[in-house]
């Protein structure tokens, strides 16, 4: 069963004088449980893709739909619902607040999704200790090793137990070693029943999902 629906989606982006069509006309479906990477050089649109499906980013045209909803009616209000209840996300650079330890940075999206207090912080103990960070909860990203912020990112994507979690360029800021050791959690969560899609220019890194996408100049060149 497809618990994501891209239908003829198009995004197209106005600079000054020029139109830029970042996607064109791209349909994909994505099911339940699957393991997914979309692949291509910089500028070839994956990112625009990623956001579309991460409901942080509408169309120009065409339908979105995820976990039956269609988002592209959806209101800009209730995006961020959307966002909140079904989507986690990974990101290059962590995002995590430098000002809070990990426990508190994981109990963020919790906070959005009103959850009180007492719920929160055992929620968030159990996605830090489910990555493996049980012993660090009242450190501050400053004293983390890359590998270890990117776990408590994965963390917090995690605390609401999304249906999909997105990441973009995952390992893009870890050496080889650490980078590997990210990937084999992603492999984890997906054994785990996780709906996963990694967006990457590396084409090693793609080849870990069950399946590729690739994008080219808007259009999905290989699947």
């Amino acid at each position: 069963m497809a618990l994501i629906e891209i239908d003829q989606v198009s995004k197209i982006y106005t600079v000054g004088s020029t139109q830029v069509r970042a996607l064109d006309n791209v349909s994909l479906q994505v099911d339940q449980g699957e393991f997914i990477s979309i692949i291509g050089p910089s500028g070839s649109g994956k990112s625009t893709l990623m956001h579309i499906l991460g409901c942080l980013d509408t169309p120009t045209s065409g339908c979105v739909r995820i976990d039956s909803e269609t988002i592209t009616s959806a209101s800009a209000r209730h995006l961020p619902v959307v966002r909140n209840r079904k989507i986690g996300f990974v990101f290059q650079f962590f995002n995590l607040l430098p000002k809070l330890n990990i426990l508190q940075n994981v109990e963020l999206p919790l906070i959005y999704a009103g959850i009180g207090g007492r719920e929160r912080v055992q929620r968030a103990r159990e996605a830090l200790e489910a990555v493996g960070l049980a012993e660090r909860m009242k450190h501050r990203p400053s004293q983390l090793s890359g590998g270890q912020a990117q776990r408590v990112a994965i963390a917090r994507a995690l605390v609401n137990n999304p249906r999909i979690l997105l990441a973009d360029e995952p390992t893009g800021n870890l050496d080889t070693q650490t980078g590997a050791s990210i990937l084999d959690l992603f492999h984890q969560l997906h054994a785990q029943g996780r709906t996963v899609a990694i967006v990457t220019h590396d084409t090693h890194i793609a080849q870990i999902a069950q399946r590729q996408i690739e994008i080219r100049d808007g259009r999905i060149a290989n699947e």
